[in-house]
This record gives structure tokens, sequence and C-alpha cells, in this order.
């Protein structure tokens, strides 16, 4: 009976080892999903091209892909088969929605901030996603971990203040600013944080699979980005000119891309959790600037230059200096 407990502990923490293995190269190709896709969507999609409708065709791509992995996988059927409407809904209908609210307080303080005032409020959802996985999962960060966390919103301010436009306030009264602007973007990040959790609290602790949740959240997201339609201007355009209006065949690029970035947005959350996706988020900004060099030709700025080397340190804290808890290590 005694030698019973030493044996269990080394199977309950072998699968960690291979979930360590798995999750850098989706760290890495989340990072460069990132960072290519703005460049993508600028060359391959047209100003006339109506957003909602390109939104509502990524998370349609969203889900062919992940239904498509799910049968790759010979699970589609188990899955469906354990599916109920109370576990979907708690599992990612929640998340689903916070997020839809998040994205319109962001549309709402976009409109009431200068750039660099705004990027600079949103890295903050970094610290709340650390302090939501705390609260919900109870995973500690070490002190050499919120260090790192640190570098990486200094780090994320730098590129902020480099990427933003010279020009300068919205121009609105300072009651105005702070309702209309500063405290949307900061309920914003909290609940960016929060949702991050739950979907991380749903992938570890429930074992719901990061490609059912990407269905499911899709279509959360979906219908609730056609209900707005009936009163968004988006809407309007949509009936007077059409679902595809402004369509090529080259806006399938960043369609394809950014269901792929879906998708590994949910098993980066599932393996390494949101934190970590924080990481990939401020990497990808970086990414980003190189290729502006590469393909466009402009330079990475001095605050480019020097976030550089913090990312870089950041990231070998973050993943050196784990919590470990005495009691358990004892």
């Amino acid at each position: 009976m005694g030698s019973a407990t030493p044996e269990a502990k080394p199977e309950e923490a072998a699968p960690t080892k291979p979930r360590a293995k798995k999750v850098w190269p989706y760290l890495v190709l989340l990072t460069l999903q990132y960072g290519t896709q703005p460049l993508i969507s600028k060359r391959f999609v047209r100003r006339e091209v109506i957003v909602t409708s390109l939104v509502l065709s990524c998370e349609i791509a969203k889900v062919i892909c992940a239904l498509i992995l799910l049968a790759k996988e010979g699970t589609l059927k188990k899955q469906f088969d354990r599916w109920t409407i109370v576990g979907s809904l708690t599992a990612s209908g929640l998340p689903a929605a916070i997020y839809a609210l998040q994205n319109s307080l962001l549309q709402i303080s976009y409109k009431n901030l200068d750039s660099l005032t705004f990027s600079i409020l949103n890295q903050t959802k970094i610290f709340f996603t650390a302090l939501f996985t705390f609260i919900i999962l109870g995973q500690k960060q070490s002190a050499k971990q919120v260090l790192a966390l640190a570098l990486l919103i200094i780090a994320a301010i730098l590129l902020s203040i480099g990427e933003s436009t010279s020009g300068g306030s919205s121009g609105g009264s300072s009651d105005h600013v702070l309702f209309y602007g500063i405290i949307p973007v900061m309920v914003a990040s909290v609940l960016s944080g929060l949702a991050s959790s739950l979907c991380q609290w749903a992938s570890q602790v429930k074992k719901h699979t990061s490609y059912l949740m990407t269905v499911e959240m899709s279509l959360f997201g979906s219908m609730c980005l056609l209900a707005s339609t009936y009163q968004s201007p988006d809407g309007e355009a949509i009936r007077k000119y059409g679902f595809f209006h402004g369509w090529t065949v080259w806006t399938l690029i960043p369609v394809v891309s950014n269901a792929v970035g879906g998708i590994l947005v949910g098993l980066v959350t599932a393996y390494a959790g949101g934190v970590r996706k924080g990481f990939v988020i401020v990497s990808a900004l970086l990414v980003t600037a190189l290729l502006q060099f590469i393909f466009d030709g402009k330079p990475p700025s001095l605050y480019c230059l020097a976030a550089l080397p913090l990312v870089i340190i950041s990231i070998f804290i973050y993943q050196k200096y784990p919590y470990i808890d005495r009691k358990k290590k004892d």
C-alpha cells in the first residue's frame, strides 16, 4: 500500500511532457500567423469589402477546419454523441458572449481615444489574464514570472508607441474621454482576461477539446454578429450590395489564414494557457515589424528595437522559472 503512492505520481506527471513538447510548434505557428495576418489582410482585402461579411466568413471557415480535424482524429462522432446544450453553453457560450461584449467596448473606446493611449491600455489584458487564471484555476506565478509579465507589458507599450501615429488626442472633453474611451478599454481588458481564463478552464478542467470549443465559440459568435446586422451599417450594406460585395478570389487567403489562427488559439489555450498567449501576441508585433521591413522597406522604429530584447528576456524568464509549490516539492 505504501509503495503505491510513489508509483502513481510519475504516471500522473507523464502527460505533461508530451504536452510541453506539443505546445512549442503551436506557439511558433500562432506567432507567425498573428504577425503575418495584418499584411495579408492589407494586400488581399479590398476597402469595399464589408467587415461583417469577412468576419462571418472567417468564423465559418474556423468551423469547417475544426470539423475536418475532428473527423481526421476519428473523434467527431464521439464528441457530438456526448454533446449537450448545457455543457456547450457553460464551456463556450459564456466566453463567446464575453468576447462579443469586449469587441463592442473596444470599438467604442477606439473612436474616443488616440491610438497610442488605446494601444497602451489594451495591453493590460495580459495582467488580467494572469489574475483570472489564478482566481479561476489557482495557477500561481512565481516572483520571477511576475517580473517577466511586467517586462512583457513594458515591451508591448514600447511597440504600441512605435506603431502609433503622431496624431494627438480624440478631441473630446476629459469626462467624455474617461467614460467613452478609458473605461470601456479597461473593462474590455478585464473581460479579455476573464474569457481567456474561462476557455482555459473549459479545456483543462472540463476536458472540452479545443476543436469542439472552436466550433461552438464560432457558432455562438456568428449568431451574435448576425443579430447585430439588423441595426448595424454593415447589415444595411449587406442587404443593399450583397454579402460578397468587394470580394475577389484573393480574399479567401486572409479568411483561411484567420481560420487557421483560430484553431491555433484554441490549441495554445488548451496546452499552454492564456498567459502564454499574451507572449505570442506581443511577439507577433515584432514579426509584423520585421515583415514590414522586408516587404515594404519600412525600418523598425527605435521603440521596436528596444522592445525586442525585453520580449526575449521575458519569455526566457517565464519559461525558466515557473512557480513551484514547496509543499508538493517536499
